[in-house]
């Protein structure tokens, strides 16, 4: 179905409800990048949901509680397929994901899942560590633990990269997975766009993909992509595949405003070969 004249092409959400955020800066980077995206796209953006106390909880109060944010995510991105328009979503964290990527792939079986993250977010809990809801959003939404939420991706439509920081036990979970995962290196690139195959992809980016000397981030992780390398992944990607949807989640917002509007900046300017590929994948019809 495609959007109607009356309807913009591309659906744009900055989900502002708590899933298992310990930080009230990452609402705060969706409020600074959301503006950005939304006169780039010339889309109106709608802002969901008020962000709860920020709080370290376990997984399982996080999962009770996020509920029914988590829901909206899931639900966000199947109405913009309904509607024939593309989904672009900001969130504060990953936990979203457990309902947005099934839902990418019950409408778009044919697309592969692009995970750029510093972490693999493929914990169970079993395995976890930290107790951390979003260091467990991946592994979810594959359907290696019940998350509660319906429908699972398939586990080898995923490439997983820019992967730096693995705990032990989550590092075996993925080396058993079918995943692609690909790390940061020279060859990112290439290995990347080998990994999709110009196959259409929707796009989950955690910015602490980006490496902390050039991006700030809640739980930083050294030597990884600089702003330019990423501008080059997208760009490359966008010359190949068929953009389906852009999840953006983990701006870790400065309290200086100066330095948050700079970082926004940088986190825009990386991602415009994205949003050209969406802009341009909006206005045809699906």
């Amino acid at each position: 179905m495609a959007a109607t004249a009356a309807e913009p092409p591309v659906s744009l959400v900055a989900l502002r409800c708590r899933t298992s955020d310990r930080t009230a800066a990452l609402v705060g980077g969706v409020d600074e990048l959301t503006p950005l995206i939304g006169k780039r796209l010339g889309v109106e953006p709608r802002a969901i949901g008020s962000l709860s106390e920020p709080r370290a909880d376990t997984w399982e109060d996080d999962l009770r509680a996020s509920r029914g944010c988590v829901l909206e995510a899931g639900g966000q991105v199947d109405d913009a397929f309904d509607a024939g328009r593309l989904p672009v979503l900001l969130a504060g964290e990953c936990s979203v994901a457990m309902t947005t990527l099934p839902t990418v792939a019950r409408h778009r079986p044919d697309a592969r899942i692009l995970w750029l993250d510093a972490h693999g977010d493929f914990n169970t809990p079993a395995t976890t560590t930290s107790g951390y809801l979003s260091g467990m959003a991946l592994a979810g939404a594959c359907g290696l633990w019940e998350t509660g939420f319906a429908g699972v991706v398939a586990p080898e439509r995923v490439v997983l990269a820019g992967v730096r920081d693995l705990e032990p036990a989550e590092r075996d979970l993925v080396e058993r997975s079918p995943v692609t995962v690909i790390g940061t290196s020279l060859e990112t690139l290439v290995a990347t766009q080998n990994a999709l195959d110009r196959h259409p992809v929707y796009v989950h980016l955690d910015l602490d993909v980006l490496d902390p000397e050039s991006f700030p981030a809640e739980f930083p992780a050294p030597a990884g992509l600089t702003p330019e390398k990423l501008y080059d992944l997208f760009e490359a990607i966008a010359g190949e595949c068929e953009v389906v949807g852009l999840e953006v989640t983990a701006f870790c917002a400065p309290d200086d405003p100066v330095e948050r509007r700079a970082v926004a900046r940088t986190a825009f300017a990386a991602i415009e070969p994205l949003l050209e590929a969406v802009e341009r994948g909006a206005h045809v019809s699906h």
